[in-house]
């Protein structure tokens, strides 16, 4: 073997060794920057933590979600996407952060709907990916909200253009058709938006309902049971 053909077998053995240790950076610091420990290190987001932890999402499937399950695509068809998030999101969210004053929560609240403006609009461009992964093939009661899912198919609708506000203090709902089309912040009508909160407070009502119909039924069953004896 001449010192050409070594030469250029070493060169291949270190360059798939660096590419080896490249690869296990970026999966390594991707799933490290995803950790609700390090989305918390900044003190402002302890809020939305608190916030996710009282809310109905939190240990509503058996499970409790962190802030990546919601804001962050998971999967390796969507790694492309939760880099993209820390690069160009968390950078801003990281300059923000230091040129703005979130030492209180009333403080933070003066930013809210613009964050959760943003967080929404991810939302939009990923076709609600995130709340797809727990939520497959929804099948809302009611004729209004099974029209409301229709719109996923005839119109281009995904989920986050309905159901704002469920996990995080309450903000003005936007138009993320509109604020796409203008290219800044549009905010639906208030009647738009307490239609659509309404439908979701009767769908919740009607679940509550169900349960406790189920709840009777079976301590009937149980009376029942314990006449016969």
């Amino acid at each position: 073997m001449t010192r050409l053909q070594k030469g250029s077998i070493g060169a291949l053995l270190t360059g798939a060794l660096l590419g080896i240790v490249l690869v296990a950076v970026v999966f390594g610091g991707e799933a490290a920057l995803s950790t609700e420990e390090f989305c918390t290190s900044c003190h402002s987001m302890t809020y939305p933590q608190k916030e996710l932890k009282q809310s109905t999402h939190y240990g509503a499937l058996g499970v409790n979600p962190g802030c990546k399950d919601c804001h962050i695509p998971q999967g390796i068809e969507n790694f492309h996407l939760a880099v993209a998030t820390h690069a160009i999101d968390g950078a801003r969210e990281l300059y923000l952060e230091f040129v703005n004053d979130y030492s209180t929560l009333e403080k933070f609240n003066e930013r809210r709907l613009e964050m959760a403006h943003d967080a929404r609009m991810n939302l939009k461009k990923w076709d609600s990916i995130t709340c797809r992964t727990c939520h497959k093939k929804p099948a809302p009661p009611g004729e209004s909200a099974q029209a409301e899912h229709k719109k996923m198919e005839t119109e281009g609708a995904t989920c986050i253009d309905c159901h704002q506000n469920l996990v995080h203090e309450e903000v003005p709902m936007t138009d993320l058709n509109a604020s796409i089309a203008q290219g800044k912040l549009v905010l639906k009508p208030e009647d738009e938006g307490e239609d659509e909160e309404g439908e979701e407070d009767e769908a919740e009502e009607a679940a509550e309902s169900a349960d406790s119909g189920d709840s009777e039924s079976s301590s009937g069953d149980n009376d029942n049971d314990s006449d016969d004896e």
